[in-house]
């Protein structure tokens, strides 16, 4: 059993080579300097694409660059993006474009093109950035001279330290102060004031670097004894009382006036009666865990960096709302695809018009990818492969859809038009859009899913790599530290969009996509993953006041469950998680089937026999709580051709391949398939016990669900007691929005 996700390559040729900017110096003592490379990215044979990236390793930012190159005989540019270009002859000169004029020091920045030629392909020639060769050779060798007569004088909590300026062949750019071994401070002057300093000596030293990047020897070391500062025991003052500033069947969010403080507040404590809650470095916070309809008393206390605690403010009695999920009483959660906007043309407005914005509690924005070689969360303009490459997926995204691309206001949630310099756009603003609209839908970031899940396991692996993972994952997306590209992005552009993670590994210890890593450590590494996402989170909301949520999507094949998931482990985590509801069957076996029955259907013919109900027992009976699931439904169909009608009006028949599908051959939208089922010559067939729908017009067979089913679905969700359902994925409804809406009916 498989569980497919498709992603359509990037459309603009100008998007798969978009800049990407970063801000890290280079940490190597030699001479360093701004070098450009040229890579060739495809070949026709009667021209190529190619792009150079420039890579200012300088500790100085590098303003209104220039790089040259020759062309060979016989080869012209046909086109040049992400900068502006000169041809005079075969001599190309190119420029910064009039928005992105510097890069940082030791950023990089990539412009790409296409050379049309004839004959055979040749490289191109004398490539030079300001004058100078791309490799970097011929540059600037020589470092400064050591600065002189460094002292350093203590303060209260700090070190002031001075020295006599260095001298450079071309010119000094600046000076690194040491602390120890630690960075402390980058000046252009010959002083500098190290602040934040715990009583203590500390030895300090200064080295001098020059625009190449040629670094000095050392100055010093010299010693500094800071003194503790004077003794504090003046308590803050109370905090101002709280006001409740909402309620959920299992929070309470909190506000109140900040207190004041001789030297200053660091935290403030909140109390759930006399039981510490949470602790914030903010004046509001959100208390999670609570039971739904009950009443809770809350007080707050202000600390200072010495641990006084103020007297406690006023109390506010809050009482939860009932039930035991959003308004409705249920969890109603759906994925929007990030390259929906391409060819389904399905936008997030269209979430809004559709009027399933409104009947959501929870939207998964699908999906981040983890680096091949960092094993981090990142993002990046690279097309994916081919699905049946096992490298698919590798090094692949598409951060145009996600921040980059403008939407005019005819297609903007909030019908105003995005600019050319506004850090912000794409997927991403539209759902902060949504967000403004909707302040009580919960929008998280979803990683990995069926082409993106294969570094999982190598993530998971160490406690380093959880570690480093997870902290990745929270600052590009909730913390919003967008990397800079395109004119787009930079840090914090994306922050209070996100408000949690969704863990999408298909599959720990199984086989998913081709090529996907997986041992049989992931079952214990995925509970330990959790647990650092879970830690991190709860780390951020004490400083926001907010609760983040953790939520996955999880196998329904019992042989993957006992596998990979350890349940007890992986639910104590978890805010909530979806079963897997659907692709039971589908066109990669011979014999037509349901591919998302509720229960099994009589005659079911195997090897392989899923439902839902198989699914659900699986996880309740490993001790899941039915608080915590979710059953996934799909808003589309999987599909067989070549199907005699037997006795079953195709079910159970064997087939000679996939159906004609519109984006895959197998595989229908659910607002395609109601098409083929009004004026398309199907008649629709249903199991009212096994609970599915299919379509059969004599050879095309198609299992599906619609309005009918969904309520069937619903009834049973609610029935069981779970927490509610999840639908993947919105493309595939109608422009109404009827299964959506269907969904929703089902589950009030």
């Amino acid at each position: 059993m498989r569980r497919r996700r498709y992603r359509l390559p990037l459309l603009a040729a100008g998007a798969l080579l978009a800049p990407f900017l970063a801000v890290a110096l280079p940490s190597a003592a030699h001479a360093a300097t701004a070098t450009a490379a040229f890579a060739k990215d495809q070949d026709w044979g009667t021209g190529y694409g190619g792009s150079y990236t420039i890579n200012n390793a300088t500790t100085s930012a590098l303003n209104n660059w220039v790089l040259e190159f020759d062309l060979p005989a016989a080869n012209s540019v046909a086109s040049l993006w992400n900068a502006t270009y000169t041809a005079a002859a075969s001599h190309v000169t190119v420029k910064p474009p009039s928005w992105q004029t510097s890069i940082a020091p030791g950023g990089t920045y990539n412009f790409g093109f296409n050379i049309a030629y004839s004959g055979a392909y040749a490289p191109l020639l004398n490539c030079k950035l300001n004058g100078k060769p791309c490799d970097g050779s011929g540059t600037d060798t020589q470092p400064p001279t050591s600065p002189g007569n460094l002292q350093g004088m203590a303060g209260n909590g700090s070190a002031s330290l001075s020295w006599t300026a260095s001298s450079d062949n071309v010119g000094v750019a600046g000076y690194d102060v040491f602390n120890g071994s630690a960075k402390a401070a980058t000046v252009t002057g010959t002083s500098a004031t190290v602040s934040g300093l715990p009583a203590g000596t500390y030895s300090f030293t200064v080295v001098a670097f020059d625009a190449a990047g040629n670094r000095s020897t050392p100055a010093g070391p010299v010693s500094v004894t800071v003194q503790p500062p004077p003794p504090d025991s003046q308590p803050p003052t109370a905090p101002g009382t709280p006001t409740v500033t909402g309620t959920s069947a299992s929070s309470v969010s909190l506000g109140w006036a900040a207190s004041s403080d001789n030297v200053g507040v660091t935290a403030y404590d909140v109390y759930n009666g006399s039981a510490l809650a949470t602790t914030v470095t903010s004046t509001s916070a959100t208390v999670g865990g609570l039971a739904a309809d009950t009443p809770y008393t809350f007080t707050v206390k202000a600390r200072d960096a010495a641990g006084n605690t103020s007297p406690a403010s006023g109390a506010v009695t809050a009482r939860t709302q009932p039930g035991g999920g959003p308004p409705g009483g249920a969890l109603k959660i759906g994925y929007f695809t990030q390259w929906s906007i391409y060819a389904r043309g399905y936008s997030v407005k269209q979430l809004d018009t559709s009027g399933s914005a409104a009947r959501l509690s929870t939207l998964n924005y699908a999906f981040a990818n983890i680096d091949p070689t960092s094993k981090k969360c990142f993002i990046t303009n690279h097309a994916a492969g081919n699905d049946s490459d096992p490298n698919a997926g590798d090094g692949a995204g598409d951060a145009w859809a996600d921040f980059e691309k403008g939407w005019d206001g005819s297609a903007s949630v909030n019908g105003t038009t995005d600019t050319w310099d506004q850090p912000l756009a794409g997927n991403f603003n539209q759902l902060r859009q949504l967000k403004a609209k909707y302040p009580n839908l919960r929008i998280q970031i979803s990683i990995g899913g069926w082409s993106y899940s294969k570094w999982f396991s190598d993530a998971a692996a160490t406690d380093a790599g959880r570690k480093a993972m997870v902290s990745s994952c929270i600052d590009l997306y909730l913390k919003g530290n967008l990397p800079a590209m395109d004119g787009r992005g930079g840090a914090g552009t994306a922050a209070g969009i996100f408000d949690g993670i969704d863990l999408d590994w298909e599959w720990p210890n199984s086989a998913g996509h081709l090529g996907n890593v997986y041992n049989p450590a992931d079952k214990a590494n995925y509970v330990l993953l959790a647990q650092e996402f879970r830690r991190q989170l709860d780390a951020l909301g004490a400083t926001t006041g907010k609760h983040y949520t953790l939520s996955a999507f999880l196998p329904a094949d019992p042989a993957k469950i006992s596998a990979g998931i350890d349940i007890p482990g992986l639910f104590g985590q978890f805010d909530f998680a979806t079963i897997q509801g659907y692709d039971y069957h589908g066109a990669w076996e011979t014999t037509t089937n349901q591919q998302s029955a509720l229960h099994l259907a009589a005659g079911d013919p195997g090897p392989f026999q899923f439902s839902s109900e198989i699914a659900v027992n699986a996880y309740v009976n490993g001790g899941a709580p039915k608080s915590k699931l979710t059953l996934g439904i799909p808003f589309y169909g999987r599909g067989w051709t070549g199907v005699p009608a037997g006795s079953t009006h195709g079910l159970f028949q064997t087939s000679t391949g996939p159906a004609p599908g519109t984006y895959e051959n197998g595989y229908e939208d659910y607002h395609k398939l109601k098409s083929m089922a009004t004026s398309g010559g199907y008649t629709i067939y249903r199991d009212p016990v096994a609970g599915y729908a299919y379509l059969y017009n004599g050879s095309v067979f198609y299992t599906y669900d619609d309005p009918t089913e969904m309520a069937r679905k619903t009834a049973w969700i609610k029935q069981q007691g779970l927490a509610g359902a999840m639908v993947w994925s919105f493309d595939g409804d109608t422009p109404n929005g009827e299964l959506m809406a269907a969904v929703d009916n089902g589950l009030k």
